[in-house]
Formats: structure tokens, C-alpha cells, sequence
């Protein structure tokens, strides 16, 4: 019974000391009145290095995130180059597909007319040559079709295989 009593006497004791403590930092200091510490000076101390240390992780994490802001921004920046020259060889496709398609239905337009002219049983040799031409210029114009495929095809291959024999 006496250690409650004891125990009682201490917490009230301390809940008065926190009741000044609370009161005198909610009180507005005046000027002729010093101001309370409520810390001995060695926890100022070890609050000021532990203020330094966190403001120096902060600056190393600020480094990193520059560093990893740029490096996404080169990232970024080689990745648009990648698009544009993609898009580039887009069109270039794309101008070799219609010069194609072009080819092709004039060679249709020749075949209808040299279908027609022999069902009618006349030959005109200027007419089947400007015809074989017309085909010949066709093949010609799908095989650099082909071939440009192709060499896109090895470009785009080339740098995998570089980046395989290094890994490897």
C-alpha cells in the first residue's frame, strides 16, 4: 500500500511538472523573461549533428535523383531519335508501297488490254514488249522493296547482336 502511495505521490508530481512545461511554452515570452530550455545543452548537440547527418542524406539523395533524372532524360532523348528514324523509314515505306502499287495497276491495266487484244487475235509487238516492261519494272520495283526491308531488318538486328556478344 505504501509503494502506491508512493508511486501516486510521483505521477502527480510529474504530470504538475509537465503541466508548467506545457504552460510555459504556450505563454508568450516577454522581453525582461529568458527563455526556458527544456533540453540539456548535450541533447542540443546531439540534435544539431543529427540534423547535419539527415541534411547530408538529403543531399546525397538529391545527387541520385539528378543523376537518375538524367540519365532518363538521355534515356528520353535517344528513345525519341529512335522514333524519328523510325518514322522516317515509315515513309520512306510508305512512298515505296504507293510507287508499287502504281507499278502494279498499270501493269493490271496492260494485261487487261493485251487480254483483250488477243481474244480479237491481233498481235502488236510494241504493245507486249511496253507490257513485259511495265512487269519488269514491277519485279524491280518489289525486289528494292525487298531489299530495303531487308537491310532495315539487319540494322534494327545489328545492335541486339553487339549487345548479345558483349552480355555473352
Amino acid at each position: 500500500m505504501q509503494d502506491i502511495a508512493e508511486l501516486e505521490r510521483r505521477i502527480t508530481a510529474a504530470l504538475e511538472r509537465i503541466d508548467r512545461g506545457v504552460a510555459g511554452v504556450l505563454a508568450p515570452a516577454s522581453a525582461d523573461q529568458a527563455p526556458t530550455a527544456f533540453l540539456p545543452e548535450s541533447d542540443f548537440a546531439k540534435l544539431n549533428e543529427d540534423l547535419d547527418e539527415e541534411r547530408m542524406l538529403n543531399a546525397q539523395l538529391n545527387e541520385r535523383l539528378r543523376v537518375v533524372n538524367e540519365k532518363h532524360a538521355s534515356e528520353k532523348l535517344a528513345l525519341t531519335a529512335e522514333i524519328s528514324d523510325l518514322n522516317a523509314q515509315f515513309s520512306g515505306q510508305a512512298g515505296e508501297i504507293a510507287s508499287l502499287r502504281e507499278t502494279v495497276l498499270q501493269l493490271n491495266n496492260d494485261l487487261d488490254d493485251l487480254r483483250s487484244i488477243a481474244e480479237r487475235g491481233v498481235t502488236e509487238p510494241e504493245f507486249i514488249n511496253h507490257t513485259l516492261q511495265t512487269e519488269v519494272e514491277a519485279l524491280r520495283a518489289a525486289r528494292e522493296a525487298d531489299a530495303a526491308e531487308l537491310a532495315e531488318i539487319v540494322a534494327a538486328l545489328t545492335p541486339l547482336v553487339a549487345e548479345a556478344e558483349r552480355n555473352a
